[in-house]
């Protein structure tokens, strides 16, 4: 057969509109027709109403393996008529022989000899013309416009060529690649995650003609670094192009490594909303999703290793509030690698003094603060309470006054924590003054037994001096005989408290004395009359 193509396509070669004296001759010379069939301009009809195209080819795509009908009707053809393909002419006869996929259709009554192509071919994309020769009578000769036929070839099946199963580990980068031999044009290629996600990104399209020139190899590259959520499921290559909308696909199944990914939950001893009372038995949970499977488990409780044999799950007994706060960590280890997680403890405890208050010593119109530093899980509720007023003075860790008479005074902290009892402490607000002696201005004693003397003053700041005199002369606390004077001097957190004491007192000793206490506001002074006691006199 291909002889015989050949033989017949070497007869037929040529232009039927070149000048020719027999009609019946399918041979005959191409110089001329050559070059009027390579020129555009061509033209459509005789003068005077001579043969002419009533129906010119036009421009046609169609797949491999389908029916093509190229038309051409001539009217008043007088002429012979050929088909040139690539300018090559086909034959004059109607079952154009040599070429048995080729034949014109149609009848010579209605001028028609469209050109029928059945099974379409690959080679049958080309350029085609129909072409008829001048008449008898020297009628010009005609030619249609040309009329390319693009023949289109779906693409085989594609293929992945990693095969059909790939294991790879988490975050280290891929490659994939679809291969989609013959198609025409080059198959398109989309790339479908295991998600269902159509993946547009780390892609390279790469189009290889084959040995014909015509069909094209297309080779789609898929560079990806795989997640968790990639394991076990499947990569889906499509691949299509415009002679077969119809996708045909290829599969790959993804198994990917990866290091463990960690959840860790308080499973034993919380309360709604999380809290862990003081005192309950805590479980920790720690839940690892990795591949592989083979796992080991570290505990650490702010970062320090937990002794003992703990895998998934980790047990507190009796926990303490030095826990609160406490970040518990669990470490999960396979082949791949590590990971941890964290869980924060909060335990509810009662309240407890940081810091209690303490009492402040301050002038007139100074402003003071005093403190109540309580520490409790949920956060302690405060309230100071003024003695004065018996009311709420404030209700915040800290408490400001301006001194005054009316501030000055015992003050009451209170805490409390939901389900616990309360605690309080008290201070007081002194305003610093010269001393005030609140002693009796008149006390008793026996004769010959010892007798005491109070001066009890109240002094903020401290007293620095105590002076001591009797009936107007000075009683040296440094010189005084020891044996007749005893001098006592107790500083108290509002004052101080001094006494004077007579070993063993005689008549001489009862009389007027004087106490003045000093500090560095100023001083006060008290005449204490020391009388003898009323069992005491004698008759």
């Amino acid at each position: 057969k291909s002889k015989k193509n050949k033989s017949s396509q070497s007869s037929h070669h040529g232009d039927s509109s070149s000048s020719s004296s027999s009609s019946s001759s399918s041979s005959g010379s191409s110089s001329a027709a050559a070059s009027s069939a390579n020129d555009e301009s061509k033209p459509k009809g005789g003068d005077n109403g001579g043969q002419h195209f009533a129906m010119e080819p036009q421009d046609q795509t169609a797949v491999v393996g389908s029916r093509v009908t190229l038309p051409c009707r001539v009217m008043e053809k007088v002429g012979a008529l050929q088909w040139t393909k690539d300018d090559f002419g086909l034959g004059q006869h109607r079952n154009l022989s040599g070429f048995e996929r080729y034949s014109m259709v149609g009848s010579d009554e209605e001028g028609d000899f469209s050109l029928d192509i059945y099974p379409l071919m690959l080679d049958d994309d080309a350029k085609y013309q129909c072409q008829v020769g001048p008449g008898p009578q020297g009628e010009q000769g005609i030619r249609s416009r040309f009329a390319k036929l693009t023949v289109l070839v779906p693409p085989e099946a594609p293929k992945i060529t990693q095969g059909d199963y790939l294991v790879t580990t988490e975050d280290r980068e891929i490659e994939l690649e679809c291969v989609s031999q013959g198609g025409k044009p080059a198959a398109e290629i989309t790339w479908i995650d295991g998600l269902g996600n159509v993946l547009t990104k780390g892609i390279e399209y790469v189009k290889e003609p084959l040995a014909d020139s015509r069909r094209i190899t297309a080779r789609s590259i898929l560079k990806l670094a795989p997640k968790k959520e990639h394991h076990n499921t499947t990569f889906t290559c499509q691949a299509q192009n415009t002679a077969d909308r119809t996708y045909r696909s290829a599969k790959l199944l993804l198994e990917v490594k990866y290091a463990p990914k960690v959840i860790v939950s308080v499973v034993g001893g919380a309360l709604a909303g999380g809290k862990i009372p003081e005192g309950a038995e805590v479980i920790l949970s720690c839940q690892a999703d990795a591949n592989p499977h083979e796992l080991s488990y570290r505990w650490f409780i702010n970062d320090e290793l937990m002794t003992g044999d703990f895998t998934t799950k980790m047990i507190i007994h009796n926990v303490s509030r030095q826990y609160h706060d406490a970040i518990v960590k669990c470490e999960v280890v396979n082949a791949v690698g590590k990971s941890e997680q964290s869980k924060k403890l909060d335990i509810s405890f009662g309240p407890v003094f940081r810091q209690r208050p303490v009492s402040v010593e301050a002038d007139l119109g100074a402003t003071v603060s005093m403190r109540c530093d309580v520490a409790g899980n949920p956060e302690p509720e405060i309230e100071w309470i003024s003695e004065n007023s018996d009311q709420v003075v404030g209700v915040a860790a800290e408490l400001k006054l301006k001194v005054s008479s009316e501030t000055a005074g015992r003050y009451f902290c209170k805490a409390v924590v939901n389900g616990f009892p309360e605690i309080g402490a008290e201070a007081t607000l002194y305003v610093k003054r010269a001393p005030i002696i609140t002693s009796h201005k008149v006390q008793f004693g026996g004769v010959g037994g010892r007798v005491k003397i109070d001066c009890l003053a109240f002094s903020i700041p401290k007293a620095e001096h105590i002076l001591w005199s009797f009936e107007g002369k000075i009683i040296n606390m440094s010189s005084a005989d020891p044996d007749i004077y005893i001098f006592e001097e107790h500083h108290l957190p509002e004052g101080v408290r001094a006494a004077l004491i007579i070993r063993d007192s005689k008549a001489t000793h009862f009389g007027k004395y004087n106490c003045t206490v000093m500090n560095s506001y100023g001083g006060d002074s008290l005449v204490i009359t020391l009388l003898r006691e009323p069992g005491n006199i004698p008759v």
